[in-house]
């Protein structure tokens, strides 16, 4: 069985819908309810996998709890975790209140944390387990404007290797999915655009990634940066500067923002 998170979103949805047409039995869960309802007609309609789903705010541990208990009840092993839930709110540090930004900390590496060692725990001993994290092309060096996100996804990629490798002997595989922009929503789409031709060549089809993941993780493979730009701008990323890294990041993203937040 696959547990997908933030199974509602472009991202999930996506995910969900590969995993399916591959045959897995599904547990999907999100905070919003009636997007899992959408998603589950959506899935059966188009290929009549078995799906469970169970409405869940991961940043609030009782509920994690309750969505455990929930898995526990419906008696099949988890072979195969999906971390997708993540946000982020655009504005620069002191734009944003003490609040979102405490809500970044706690979806993208609190939640992230206690879902993967919650499903670890309850994994079937004797068979292979997979774990897909994303960490986002914002992982790859400091990034001005969005330094608590992009930040909190270099946890999520730095704990995603550590973790594959610890567990490497006990053959559970941990890949660190790192794709560009992404058109899940209309404001995904506005941000693209606002980045212009830079927005437009480091995004990425939901589909492709999907079934690319899904493959490479399967393949035991620990790091998956989508599209052969992104890959090279990840390569770029480890032979400069932390600081240069910053400064040239902050210039882009101080027009990119302006024009995305004004509109």
């Amino acid at each position: 069985m696959v547990l997908i998170t933030g199974a509602s979103g472009g991202l999930g949805r996506a995910m969900a819908m590969e995993c399916a047409r591959r045959g897995y039995t599904l547990f999907l869960t999100d905070r919003d309810e009636n997007g899992l309802r959408r998603i589950e007609r959506g899935i059966a309609l188009a290929h009549g996998a078995k799906v469970h789903t169970f409405a869940c705010d991961l940043t609030n541990c009782g509920k994690v709890q309750a969505l455990f208990q929930e898995i526990e009840r419906v008696q099949e092993p988890i072979d195969m975790l999906l971390n997708i839930a993540g946000v982020d709110f655009e504005g620069g540090f002191l734009e944003r209140d003490s609040a979102r930004l405490m809500t970044i900390v706690r979806l993208n590496i609190e939640a992230t944390l206690l879902v993967t060692h919650a499903a670890l725990e309850r994994r079937a001993r004797d068979a292979a387990f997979t774990v897909v994290n994303v960490c986002s092309l914002a992982s790859v060096c400091p990034m001005p404007l969005k330094a608590t996100y992009a930040a909190s996804k270099r946890f999520l990629l730095d704990f995603s290797i550590a973790l594959g490798q610890e567990l490497k002997h006990e053959n559970v595989n941990v890949l660190a999915l790192c794709p560009g922009g992404m058109p899940t929503t209309m404001e995904a789409l506005s941000g693209i655009e606002a980045q212009g031709v830079w927005g437009r060549i480091t995004s990425n089809s939901l589909g492709t990634i999907a079934k690319n993941t899904i493959d490479r993780a399967l393949k035991g493979k620990r790091v998956y940066v989508p599209g052969l730009v992104n890959r090279a701008l990840s390569a770029l990323s480890r032979m400069v500067p932390p600081v240069l890294a910053a400064r040239l990041v902050y210039h882009r993203w101080t027009q990119a923002q302006k024009k995305w937040l004004n509109t």
